[in-house]
């Protein structure tokens, strides 16, 4: 049996573990419960990116301003550009200004996915050779008898430009059987490196240039050969516009065109020729970018 003592301590231990119960058992009216954390969902929000409508991407060799205009917002970039060949092919510079009015003056034809660049005069030098105006120019401030010789086909350094490009380049090139100085390396000209650097920031999903006159669409190829993605696009277009479609240029050799340098790094490129010097064609060139609007949508 137990000493009294040791029922003594017994008692009093029972004691205080009933007080400690009580204690912390019991409601407490100064302690403030904490809050439930709420767990909200996570939204991305994707902001749309303001642009500028037209930027200098690059100068001239006489200090002439390169521009690109920039309509839509989409994430898929399509790129057109006029006027390589300067004022030996001004009715392609005109084309182009015409595709810049009409977007303006139709925003929502470009499909919420989409971004259009246009650069209207790639070859600025060559344009002021033959019309003689800076920038925006119309049939009427054109001379007639300009397509003598190829007049204004070349820049200020007597370079051909659609020869100054990575693909294939050799420093003399051809152009109607005759030999073209394609300048003293693959982007040796400011006005090839404008249009490079320009690609490679934006990264275009497609790009096509208009040149004149063999009314017809060509792909492009290096020396892996066409693009998939470059005969559809190719196709697309001309069946649209009417256009011959031309998978290869075998008239002549031609060595560092832009479009071949495009195909070198994967991006789809074609050139559609229009019909004449003097001709815009604009109906049947709305047709045709509206039929690329529709593929990439």
């Amino acid at each position: 049996m137990f000493s009294s003592k040791q029922i003594i301590a017994i008692v009093l231990t029972f004691s205080v573990l009933g007080g400690l119960m009580f204690f912390f058992s019991r409601p407490e009216k100064n302690v403030v419960p904490l809050p439930v954390p709420v767990v909200r969902p996570i939204v991305h929000v994707v902001e749309k990116i303001a642009r500028p409508e037209h930027v200098v991407i690059g100068k001239s060799v006489e200090g002439r301003d390169i521009t690109a205009y920039t309509y839509g917002n989409g994430m898929t970039h399509l790129m057109f550009v006029g006027g390589i060949h300067g004022g030996y092919e001004w009715n392609s510079v005109l084309l182009a200004y015409q595709f810049i009015d009409y977007l303006k003056a139709n925003p929502n034809s470009i499909p919420s996915n989409l971004t259009v660049s246009i650069i209207p005069s790639a070859n600025p030098d060559g344009v002021y050779k033959v019309i003689g105006k800076e920038g925006r120019f119309t049939v009427s401030d054109v001379p007639t008898a300009t397509m003598v010789a190829g007049t204004g086909r070349f820049n200020a350094h007597g370079v051909d430009l659609n020869r100054n490009f990575d693909c294939k380049w050799k420093p003399k090139s051809m152009w109607r059987g005759n030999v073209v100085s394609a300048g003293t390396g693959a982007f040796s000209e400011p006005e090839a490196v404008a249009i490079r650097d320009f690609i490679l920031e934006n990264k275009p999903k497609a790009v096509v240039f208009w040149h004149s006159q063999s009314n017809a669409v060509y792909a492009s190829e290096c020396k892996n050969g066409i693009l998939p993605e470059t005969l559809t696009i190719m196709n697309a277009y001309a069946r649209a516009s009417g256009y011959a479609a031309v998978k290869s240029f075998d008239a002549y050799e031609i060595s560092g065109d832009a479009e071949g340098w495009l195909a070198s790094i994967n991006i789809p490129a074609i050139t559609v020729e229009l019909k004449t010097h003097e001709s815009v064609e604009w109906e049947r060139n709305l047709a045709g970018i509206m039929a690329l609007f529709t593929h990439y949508k």
